[in-house]
Order: structure tokens, then sequence, then C-alpha cells
């Protein structure tokens, strides 16, 4: 009888968004915020939901990423990224600047590494060894999480390894033969999915509490205009709604949301959240709507719109704050008074 093994590769570690670094063996580091986020959606994926095993590498970018599949994964040695050398641990613009050659030759000649690197053979070796005891030490299918440049010396391409790509392979009792390559988990993003990226983004259960009262709300809403012949995404209002604090401890904490969400492969709720504090809409739209149940949902309380802003204004220093406020004053009257005016009810406080 065959078994599955899962190899997935690592989240993203904490790096800039945006930049390329040499993270290899010697450098250990841990999950950044994003990380932690694509982390979080691994035990939505219905092939790592059964398993009989879960390891890792001794490395905490790995150890971390499997911890949301397994509360003990089982470090094994042969599993950790290959040593790349000189340049491990450097950004990208780093190497460029400090071994200008080398990197212009890699272009067409990406077999050349840097002094100290770990040949890919030896990787392969390794990796072979690791798996084939983690599954005799097991049964049934398991996951293992490792790191790109190990599972490539398996498969003999870097194709497709994206963070927390799973890559399937039967083993028949004798040899690994790689089935599906590369899989980025994408789950629908149901209310489970959303409240566990909320607590893997560090959100305390007030801000939950917060989130699921604006994600009823908004809910609500988009039914009662479905009602009256206005059909709207039901499904992105609700996620939008129920992730748009996501990133509420950061600076502009909407576009931050909205970059995680979009480096997780959610566009459109992504561009909600965007606009869940500055809405520039003309019409009733879904960001319109997780919009205006922010404004209507203080805590997790209903309050009048006048209520809330009035709550806000003695937050406002200087004119620029103040002009700020009244247009999201002015924003929030607006669809206010639309969704009045279509469903003929004061749905909100």
């Amino acid at each position: 009888m065959s078994r599955k093994v899962y190899l997935i590769r690592h989240a993203m570690p904490d790096i800039p968004i945006g930049e390329r670094w040499c993270v290899g063996g010697r450098t250990d580091l841990p999950l950044g915020r994003l990380g932690r986020l694509q982390a979080a959606l691994l035990p939505f994926v219905p092939e790592l939901r059964d398993l009989g095993a879960v390891f890792c590498s001794d490395m905490i970018r790995a150890r971390q990423t499997a911890l949301p599949l397994c509360p003990a994964p089982r470090e094994m040695p042969g599993l950790q990224e290959q040593d790349m050398g000189v340049w491990d641990g450097l950004s990208f613009r780093e190497i460029r600047e400090r071994f200008p050659e080398l990197y212009k030759a890699r272009e067409s000649q990406p077999e050349l590494m840097p002094e100290g690197t770990e040949p890919t053979e030896a990787v392969r070796s390794r990796m072979e060894a690791a798996l084939c005891r983690c599954l005799s030490e097991s049964q049934g299918d398991i996951a293992a999480v490792s790191h790109k440049g190990a599972i490539a010396s398996l498969l003999g391409s870097r194709e497709g390894l994206d963070y927390t790509s799973v890559t399937c392979l039967d083993f028949d009792g004798e040899r690994l033969t790689p089935i599906r390559v590369g899989i980025r988990p994408h789950p629908a993003l149901t209310e489970p999915v959303c409240l566990a990226l909320l607590e893997a983004a560090g959100a305390d259960e007030r801000l939950r509490a917060h989130c699921r009262a604006v994600a009823a709300l908004a809910g609500e809403l988009c039914a009662a205009l479905a009602e009256k012949g206005l059909s709207l995404n039901a499904e992105a209002v609700r996620a939008a709604a129920l992730l748009h604090d996501i990133a509420r401890d950061q600076p502009e904490h909407p576009a931050v949301g909205a970059l995680w969400l979009r480096e997780l492969g959610y566009p459109e709720p992504a561009e909600i959240v965007r606009q869940h504090h500055d809405w520039a809409g003309e019409g009733l739209d879904e960001a319109a709507l997780v919009y205006i149940a922010d404004k209507a949902v203080r805590g997790d309380r209903r309050v009048p719109i006048d209520e809330r802003f009035e709550a806000s204004l003695a937050k406002c220093a200087g004119p620029e704050a103040l002009a700020a406020h009244r247009r999201r004053r002015e924003a929030a009257k607006q669809i206010q008074n639309e969704i009045k005016r279509l469903c003929g009810a004061e749905l909100l406080p």
C-alpha cells in the first residue's frame, strides 16, 4: 500500500516583504507576521487534515510553520536548508554589490555556486535519508516541513516552490515519486479561516469580537440590499469585514492588512480592507458596506454613526486630522442615506 509524503516549504521568514534574501542553512530566522499568516492556512488544506505524523527541520522557521498542523512536530536531522556558503544570510542587493561577477554569471549558469556552498548532491542524499527515516518511524501519510533548496534537490527544479507550497510525493515502499509540485494553500475565506488568520496576526479577543460584530452587521446589510435587487459579493464582504483590522497594531493598518491579503492570494477582500478606513467610492459597493459597518460598531456594540464619530473627534489633533474626520463622516452619511433610500428602513443604529 502506497503512502503520501507532503513536502511543505516553510512560510516567509522575518525579512521585508518584496525583498529577496539568501536565507540558507546557516541563517536561522523566525517567521515574520506574513509568514505566520501563511502557516495558519495549512490546516485548511484537505490533504493535511489526517496525517500520521508531522516532521520538520531543526530550523525555527520550519518548526513555526509546522506548529499549526501539529502542536509537537518532530524535528528530523537532514531536512535543513542547503548551506549557501558566503552568500548565506545576505540580501540579494548585498550579494549583487559584493559578488558582482558571480551574480552576473549565474544569470546564464545557475549551477555556479558561491564559495562554501553545500553540494546539491549531498543535500539530496541527506534529504532522501531523512524522509526514509520519517517514513520508517511513522504510519500513514506524513508531512515534512523543509526548505526551497532542500526540496529542489529532490525534484531537480526550484520552479513553483513558493512559501508554504505543498509538494506531494508517492512512496511505494521503495521509491519517492513526485505527483504534484508546489501547490499553494488557498482555502476559501470562511469564518474559521478568517478567525485563524486573526489569531495568527496576534489579534486579542476584544479585537476578534469587534471584527465578528462588524461582519455580522455587514452581512445583514448585504442580505437586505440583495432583497431589493442590489446583489453584491456577500462572501467577500463577510471575509473583509472579519479581517478589516487584521493589521490593527501597524501604522497605516488598512494598507498593511491589504498587502498581507494580496500576498496570501485574496485580492478582492484585500481591496475592501484597504478602503475600510477611507472609502472613496460613489455608489454602494462591497467596500462601502464594510466601511459603514465598521463605523456603526464600537467595540462589539452597535452604535449610531454620529455617536461613533463624536467619540473619535477628540482624538483629532490639527487641521489635517479634522479634515479627514469630516470627510469620513460625510462618506458614512452618504452610505447610510443610500441604504435607507434603497431599503426603505433604518437598518443602521
